[in-house]
């Protein structure tokens, strides 16, 4: 790590996004003890202190929110700058910092990373999968990978691929046990469950004319884990409710079938958030733009 002037400015912005010291090291590629120092000898300039830090948790003290602002800023405008300059000769360069859920990324997000670098090796993708639930405005993510609404007004959206759940059985479980055609006929099938986070993971909810109604289910097998799930419902063992972007690709190789399909379920939209600067760097709008054709080549249906 450098010591100009420029280079504390740059080096505070990621900082300042670093949710611990530990985290901070990582991104730098140093020590903690190096970041700490680091950051010790822009404090000891600027003569006061800019944040609050253990080796577990950063909090920016007014002044070091106020720093980290116009460093923000001072970094996006050059980021601007070099991408203006390296537009003229067609190249994307930098390092992009992705985040997704586990299931999505393994299944398709990291495939299209790799096509992306593949086609521009100048530039560094950072892939982090995780299910633990993150707000990623004030972190060092780029852009986080999210089904379903927005609820943070500080954060942008752009939708990459339309998604909703969907009802599917194998087709050995419909020749055994028929398909059902209503709703209440869900109460005499095995359906599996899948748990996710805190919420009523046996309700599965639908919008039969338009209106939200949630049903009840019950089956014999449940787990917290979407390929489980998905892999008893193709050994025949029951319904499963999963999102398309898990589904599809089983749709289209006919080893899973979906059922109801005539009745509407909510929308789980896929979206690319960030929180946007004054312009999105170039690269990061060309990552959003590669992701948005590649999912919905790969999880519409025929």
């Amino acid at each position: 790590m450098r010591g100009g002037l420029s280079d504390d400015i740059l080096f505070f912005d990621i900082l300042a996004r670093c949710r611990s010291l530990t985290e901070a090291a990582r991104e730098f590629g140093v020590s903690v003890s190096a970041v700490s120092k680091r950051l010790t000898q822009i404090e000891t300039r600027l003569g006061v202190a800019l944040i609050h830090r253990t080796t577990r948790r950063l909090t920016l003290t007014p002044e070091g929110r106020r720093y980290a602002a116009g460093a923000a800023a001072i970094a996006a405008q050059l980021e601007e700058l070099e991408d203006s300059l390296s537009e003229q000769h067609d190249e994307l360069h930098g390092r992009v910092h992705l985040r997704s859920t586990i299931g999505l990324g393994r299944a398709h997000i990291a495939a299209l990373v790799a096509e992306f670098v593949a086609a521009h090796p100048g530039v560094q993708i950072d892939l982090e999968l995780s299910s633990a639930p993150l707000n990623i405005a004030g972190t060092g993510f780029d852009i986080d990978i999210h089904v379903g609404a927005l609820h943070d007004s500080r954060l942008t959206a752009t939708r990459l691929c339309r998604n909703r759940r969907i009802v599917c059985a194998a087709p050995e479980y419909i020749r055994r046990h028929g398909a059902p055609a209503e709703l209440s006929e869900l109460e005499r099938h095995n359906c599996i469950v899948l748990k996710e986070n805190d919420s009523d993971y046996a309700l599965w909810r639908f919008e039969p004319d338009g209106k939200e109604a949630a049903i009840r289910v019950a089956g014999n097998l449940v787990s917290n884990d979407g390929d489980v799930i998905t892999r008893w419902c193709l050994e025949g063992r029951g319904l499963i409710m999963r999102s398309l972007w898990h589904v599809a690709p089983l749709l289209r190789q006919g080893v899973l079938t979906q059922v109801l399909a005539d009745i509407p379920t909510p929308s789980a939209d896929i979206y690319a958030v960030f929180a946007a600067p004054p312009a999105l760097p170039r690269r990061t709008r060309a990552v959003i733009d590669h992701l948005k054709s590649g999912l919905r080549e790969r999880i519409t249906l025929p």
